[in-house]
Formats: structure tokens, C-alpha cells, sequence
């Protein structure tokens, strides 16, 4: 009984996923924000979307600053789904990648608004994404 407790307070865990296909996808969700990195090898072209409940500002400046890691940050992001969503999209992502895999945590910033995401458990399935292939047939 108290095991069936324990996992009912301790909840889904939040967790890095990676998806091969065509384009490679990575995700990773948290209460309030889902993080979500395309990869279509064929291009190449990579991107990253960051979804909030609320909307994003619209700002000049989209940046993430990696705990261990890089900061990054463009003028080229795009805001959709009402607001709610932040994309940048480029040919290489390699600082990304490298932020990623350092761990620690990452914080995106857009205008007055910072989402703060957990990078616990992300660089084994970043690894893959990084490498994504197209499947054979594509």
C-alpha cells in the first residue's frame, strides 16, 4: 500500500524523449511548458518551439543560457498558437545540442518572461537526436 502512495504523490517524472523519423523529434514536458527540438536531416534544418500556458511577449530577443553550457540568443524567433508558442528554426543547432547535453537546467527568455526547464536525463536522448538519420526508404 504504501508503494501505491508513493507513486501517486510522486507523479509523472518529466522526461527527455527522442522519436526517429522523419523529422527526428525530441521532447521534454514540465508543469506549464513543453520543449519540443526537430531535426530533418535530409535539409538539414533543426528547430526548437518552447509552449507556455500563458502567452509569450512579443520582444526583439529570444535567448536560452544553458546552467552548463552556452547562451544563445537570436532575433530571427517566431511566436504562434496564439502567443503561446516560441520557435527559432536554423541549419545547425550546435550550441543547443552542446547545452543540452552539458545537463543542469536551461532558462529561455523572451522579453520580461524566463521558463526555466529541467535538462535532467537529456543527454542520452539529445545524443540521438544529434545524430538522426532519415529512415531507410525516406
Amino acid at each position: 500500500m504504501r508503494w501505491i502512495i508513493l507513486l501517486i504523490l510522486a507523479g509523472p517524472a518529466a522526461a527527455w524523449e527522442f522519436t526517429l523519423g522523419l523529422p527526428c523529434v525530441l521532447t521534454h514536458a514540465e508543469p506549464g511548458l513543453e520543449v519540443e527540438l526537430t531535426h530533418d536531416p535530409t535539409q538539414p534544418l533543426y528547430s526548437i518551439t518552447l509552449r507556455r500556458d500563458t502567452p509569450w511577449p512579443d520582444a526583439p530577443v529570444f535567448s536560452i543560457a544553458f546552467a552548463n553550457g552556452p547562451t544563445i540568443s537570436t532575433p530571427l524567433h517566431a511566436l504562434s498558437e496564439s502567443g503561446r508558442a516560441v520557435s527559432v528554426a536554423d541549419r545547425g543547432f550546435g550550441n543547443v545540442i552542446a547545452g543540452l547535453i552539458a545537463g543542469g537546467a536551461a532558462q529561455a527568455r523572451l522579453g520580461d518572461v524566463t521558463a526555466t526547464f529541467s535538462l535532467d536525463g537529456a543527454a542520452g536522448p539529445t545524443q540521438d537526436y544529434a545524430t538522426c538519420q532519415p529512415p531507410l526508404g525516406a
